[in-house]
């Protein structure tokens, strides 16, 4: 009787201590959103103790399924990264969850899964980096979130963030130091969770993720890349735009594998006629006005590509960046690709005139601001389009609460402005000490296009295989918060000292802002004058 006493007081004790350990599970990382497909997501969390990973989900608040996963240890006490997978969902549509480990429960949140591209669903998503721990400022990233991201979303579409948000890009430096565990969670999930519980979130590798262990253990990114580089690079699938993540950093940034790879998906998507534009994002800049120092040539390659990607298939493209940490927008002077930096979303500003800079042609507009990048995609199925937006949060001296500070619509469909007409100089002598140019004014017969570049060449013989002197303007130039192309009509352009007593021949074409070229006007000649 003794022993049987003793044994159920064991009992007793043992139950006891595992529902104390229930209990006192803390959910250090809320629910987050991985991975989606039309009929799959991945959702992750992370405990304190606690084996058990339970999701309950279905299309209404009741929920009614539920789904098991797995765990694993984080090498950091007794912590826990949970991962579940729902599988057989229906696509588009608008499901309910919450996640359990023991008798610790979240809140309910919702997400809505990817259509096909067959079905011409528009949707949103949005793009920001470099929203590492700034000291000076370390509430920064939450205020990104909280009174950017979510609060320009409800008052810009309405209803409920699922079904205005379909993805989040980050391209690098997530935290100050991807080797510490604890930076993680109060750094990056934390002041993000509302945001991370609805909408899957994709990076990529910055520099200061240091390649860390932490970063391949939080994320479960699409295993599409080369495989004995699991989640360096890969592509995930919205609707008709394809997003490629791929690695900048030291290592792989020159990677034979990772060019290897790109080149052949792209050769791939060129012929899918499900996608319609292609998004790539990567940590380090090609080049950088603000901070010339944070320039990488292997990211050069990359646009190269992307260049050669977009006009020979005729599918515009984007690449986003980060690293320096401000605003920039520019694109490539013959090709339907845009350059887009989306930092800095809490690290500290590149301020102007702190760094050495650079104005360089292709851009249109720098600013050393805080903000988010939104993209519309209309996927109309005949004439698909994107709108990129810039979001600005301004910065220390400036203030700015969600002011769209820059905007450009580019459509797949060519758009041709009219080719401009030469006036002047047409058949007459001119002085050699920068004559200048004067063509007609831009058309186009779209009613809404405006004039966004315009391209001079001067050659000394009729063919222009080798011009003497080029020229290439935009419509604006936001260099060191000044407009350096206020009151420039693009109309006219003075030429360089051009040698006396030479016959030449000049020509133009004129861009709309929508990333389209007109045919070259026809060839003007004129003659300068003996010295």
């Amino acid at each position: 009787m003794k022993n049987r006493k003793t044994l159920i007081g064991l009992i007793v004790l043992v139950h006891l201590s595992l529902t104390a350990q229930q209990t006192d599970i803390e959910m250090l990382i809320k629910p987050y959103l991985q991975d989606a497909t039309p009929s799959y997501i991945s959702i992750k969390w992370e405990t304190s103790q606690g084996e058990e990973s339970i999701v309950e989900w279905g299309t209404t608040k009741k929920l009614g399924k539920k789904a098991l996963g797995r765990s694993e240890a984080m090498n950091f006490g007794d912590a826990k990264l949970h991962e579940v997978q729902l599988t057989g969902l229906d696509r588009f549509t608008e499901y309910f969850y919450r996640v359990r480990t023991g008798k610790t429960v979240s809140d309910i949140h919702r997400f809505k899964t990817p259509p096909f591209s067959e079905d011409r669903e528009s949707f949103n998503l949005m793009a920001m980096s470099d929203m590492q721990y700034d000291w000076q400022y370390p509430n920064k990233f939450a205020e990104v979130v909280e009174d950017g991201v979510l609060e320009y979303m409800a008052d810009t579409y309405g209803g409920n963030l699922p079904n205005n948000l379909a993805m989040v890009l980050i391209p690098g430096d997530l935290v100050e130091n991807g080797t510490k565990y604890l930076q993680w969670r109060n750094h990056f999930f934390t002041p993000a969770e509302k945001l991370f519980a609805e909408v899957p979130v994709y990076p990529v590798l910055g520099n200061h993720e240091k390649n860390s262990k932490f970063y391949f253990q939080y994320f479960s990114l699409p295993q599409n890349g080369t495989p004995a580089y699991a989640e360096h690079w890969w592509y995930k699938d919205y609707g008709n735009t394809r997003v490629i993540g791929l690695n900048s950093n030291e290592g792989y940034a020159d990677s034979k594998e990772q060019f290897a790879w790109l080149e052949q998906l792209l050769k791939e998507t060129a012929q899918d006629n499900r996608i319609d534009f292609v998004f790539a994002q990567l940590h380090h800049p090609y080049k950088s006005e603000l901070w010339i120092p944070g320039e990488r040539p292997s990211t050069g390659k990359v646009v190269a590509m992307l260049e050669q990607f977009s006009t020979e298939s005729g599918k515009p493209s984007i690449h986003f960046y980060g690293h320096t940490h401000g605003y920039s927008r520019g694109q490539s002077q013959d090709h339907a690709h845009l350059w887009v930096n989306v930092a800095s979303a809490g690290g500290a500003i590149d301020n102007w005139g702190e760094f050495e800079g650079r104005d360089y042609a292709e851009f249109t507009r720098s600013d050393d601001e805080y903000g988010f990048v939104v993209v519309e995609v209309d996927a109309h199925k005949d004439d698909p389009k994107f709108t990129m937006k810039r979001i600005s949060m301004g910065n220390e001296t400036k203030a700015r609460q969600n002011k769209v500070t820059d905007s450009v619509v580019v459509w797949k469909k060519s758009r041709k402005p009219n080719a401009p007409k030469p006036v002047a100089p047409m058949n007459e002598p001119v002085d050699f000490k920068m004559p200048l140019l004067k063509a007609s004014p831009f058309e186009s017969n779209h009613p809404h296009a405006q004039h966004g570049a315009s391209h001079w060449q001067v050659s000394e013989t009729r063919d222009f295989v080798k011009p003497v002197w080029n020229s290439f303007k935009q419509h604006e130039n936001w260099y060191f918060a000044q407009d350096l192309q206020k009151n420039d009509d693009l109309t006219d352009e003075p030429t360089q000292r051009l040698q006396p007593d030479t016959t030449y021949f000049w020509r133009v074409r004129y861009r709309d802002r929508n990333l389209n070229w007109s045919d070259w006007s026809a060839a003007a000649t004129f003659k300068t004058k003996a010295q």
